[in-house]
């Protein structure tokens, strides 16, 4: 990433408290600042700003997996600049610290905001990406393990169009899926086995082919489906399907194979039918095909905190009868 030395300049003064609604930091507290953020630069005693700008060109410089998404070094600087204990007079919410914050990142196509639980987060603004590595195995806040209930709830009463439109569709492009388009199940002929088609771009710049088969219920290997679970013999010619046929991508005009199939379940998949569906396909293909759970489907849609659909959200409260003004 390459900042404008102006937009550079910006931030480093919003980083030595040069703007208002940021504590001033001098020498050592700047030094405290970079240390607080699991950066090892010290700072020389010379003029704060230009320092500071010169060291966060270093941080924005550092590896990063794609263009919409910036070095975590630069995430944990955001965060600590929007931290809450800094809260001041007048300021509160840190609202006014945040608005003058966002005018700098604007420039460069970034936006700050507070999620839920009180924490600075950065957003990509032309793809809508949230700079935020989803680690879907790490521990849930108590808000989260209310927003994970809610939408268990959904998953087990929503239709398997539902599962795709308000959920799939919403978490593959938050993390970082472009042209994530659903086929709908309108005309079947035209499926090839495939309910999404998508494309993920590489930090080489070389795009890789995704195509989605969703199931509503849970994925077994029984003789046949029942109530609520799918047969994975089902999947199998559909997998095979989806890996055969082509899509045109309008953005390049061509058509191309899919790369790679993720097979998705609103229930449970189960071993024994990852075991046989991998059994039946070649090599080659077993290497292609790749399993989400609903347990899968629940933490990468909370960690990386995604809005609920309408559905899953609580009945908003009645109206108490007792308050109507008689007649």
């Amino acid at each position: 990433m390459q900042w404008k030395n102006r937009n550079l300049r910006a931030l480093a003064d919003i980083v030595c408290g040069n703007v208002d609604h940021f504590p001033y930091r001098s020498s050592s507290y700047i030094t405290e600042f970079f240390e607080d953020c699991d950066l090892n630069y010290a700072h020389d005693g010379s003029t704060r700003w230009a320092w500071t700008a010169a060291r966060l060109e270093e941080v924005l410089a550092l590896p990063h997996s794609r263009p919409s998404v910036p070095p975590d070094a630069f995430v944990r600087i955001i965060r600590r600049l929007l931290d809450m204990g800094e809260a001041e007079e007048g300021d509160e919410d840190r609202g006014k610290a945040l608005a003058a914050l966002n005018i700098v990142l604007a420039r460069e196509g970034w936006e700050a905001f507070y999620d839920e639980r009180g924490i600075g987060q950065l957003r990509h603004i032309a793809t809508n990406t949230v700079a935020e590595v989803a680690n879907p195995h790490r521990p849930l806040t108590p808000q989260e393990l209310q927003r994970k209930e809610l939408l268990t709830a959904y998953l087990d009463k929503c239709a398997e169009d539902e599962l795709i439109e308000e959920v799939l569709l919403p978490l593959f492009r938050q993390l970082g899926f472009h042209r994530v388009t659903a086929i709908g199940h309108k005309d079947k002929a035209l499926e090839y086995g495939k309910d999404v088609w998508m494309k993920f771009t590489l930090p080489t710049l070389h795009v890789l082919y995704f195509g989605i088969q969703a199931k509503k219920g849970k994925l077994d290997s029984a003789g046949m489906s029942k109530g609520g679970s799918s047969n994975i013999g089902e999947m199998l010619n559909q997998v095979t399907m989806m890996l055969g046929h082509e899509i045109f991508d309008p953005e390049v005009n061509r058509r191309v194979l899919v790369d790679h199939a993720f097979i998705v379940a609103g229930g449970e998949i189960t071993k024994q039918a990852k075991n046989w569906l991998g059994e039946r396909l070649d090599a080659t293909k077993r290497s292609q095909v790749m399993f989400m759970d609903r347990e899968d489907i629940l933490n990468l849609f909370i960690v990386t905190n995604l809005p609920l659909p309408k559905g899953a959200l609580p009945p908003s409260p009645a109206a108490d009868d007792s308050d109507e003004i008689p007649f």
